[in-house]
């Protein structure tokens, strides 16, 4: 069976707070843990109401106390947001807190609009133009070495797994070159997934930390008992693309019947789109949408992005989920 792990936005439903959303969150890791998926990620995003990750090392110090077994990351630190030396000391304690448990997802988008440069008080252009080499900064850190002859003691030697994350090309030259493993947000920006793949594997350069190339996919999954009452359940997240491409994000709202047969033309078309890579269904039917999915990207590991505005809907979808998968073949 394919490795399977969980991306998590640490949602805040409609009527909801931070608190709540973490709670939830804690509950989630937990049972992911339980069922047997390999890591849980936190997204990092700011000024967004519906979204309450954005301190994402806190957030993961939180989960990592909560669980024992499963790996912790994020996915992804906006790198352009930090500097590498505190995202150095950051994940180096962590790494310290919780050993051979912690993984690094970089993402050079800002994860906001343009009103967070001023508010970070940072030249977001200019620092995503440093991204390559703010990553290479980064695993120097990692690696005990004294980047401008400042050292970071918590990050020396420490056991961080770096990933580059991507929706484009670039990630996936970046992390061929840089020979780290790649994950790909298929779940929100699938256009140029299979070439990133085949970019990917293609100009990976073997380094000391991976010496083949290693794919993550993401996909979003809803497992309910029927079909009708996951694509009702993921009704919720659609009204939150919609939403957000509408310029008008949101808390995540109570799912609606039959929602987007509702919706106009151009806005359906969209949602059917940027929500393309999805196994929403039964158990048989969420099965086969992950081996078809995995059939086309040859992916070495896959990713599940789950939010429903139930959390015990989103957890059971999560172990049924896995329970399909682990049905012998046949």
């Amino acid at each position: 069976m394919i490795p399977m792990s969980v991306l998590d936005l640490v949602t805040v439903r409609e009527d909801g707070t931070v608190a709540e959303a973490l709670d939830i969150s804690v509950r989630t890791a937990q049972a992911a843990e339980r069922a047997g998926y390999r890591r849980y990620w936190v997204a990092e995003h700011h000024g967004m109401d519906g979204i309450a990750g954005g301190a994402t090392s806190v957030v993961l110090a939180h989960l990592g106390n909560a669980t024992s077994t499963i790996r912790i990351g994020a996915g992804g630190i906006m790198l352009p947001n930090h500097t590498p030396y505190v995202i150095s000391e950051q994940f180096g304690t962590l790494a310290a807190l919780f050993p051979g448990r912690v993984d690094l997802g970089l993402g050079r988008a800002p994860g906001a609009d343009g009103r967070l440069a001023h508010a970070l008080r940072k030249d977001i252009h200019a620092a995503s133009e440093r991204f390559p080499n703010d990553v290479v900064e980064l695993r120097a850190r990692f690696q005990g070495q004294a980047a401008g002859g400042v050292p970071s003691p918590q990050a020396a030697g420490a056991d961080v797994e770096m990933w580059i994350l991507g929706s484009s090309l670039f990630g996936a030259q970046l992390a061929a070159m840089l020979g780290l493993p790649y994950a790909f947000a298929s779940h929100f920006a699938p256009a140029a997934l299979d070439d990133a793949a085949r970019v990917y594997r293609e100009r990976f350069e073997p380094s000391e930390t991976l010496a083949k190339p290693h794919f993550m996919a993401a996909i979003n999954v809803v497992a309910a008992d029927t079909d009708e009452e996951a694509v009702y359940l993921s009704s919720s997240t659609d009204q939150s693309f919609v939403a957000l491409r509408s310029g008008n994000p949101g808390r995540l709202k109570p799912p609606v019947r039959d929602y987007r047969a509702g919706l106009p033309g151009a806005a359906r078309a969209m949602l059917e789109q940027v929500r393309s890579v999805s196994a929403v269904g039964s158990p048989a039917t969420v099965r086969q949408g992950i081996e078809d999915f995995v059939a086309r990207t040859q992916a070495d590991e896959l990713i599940v992005s789950i939010a429903t505005y139930d959390p015990e809907a989103q957890i059971r979808s999560l172990e049924l989920t896995m329970d399909a998968m682990k049905q012998p073949v046949g």
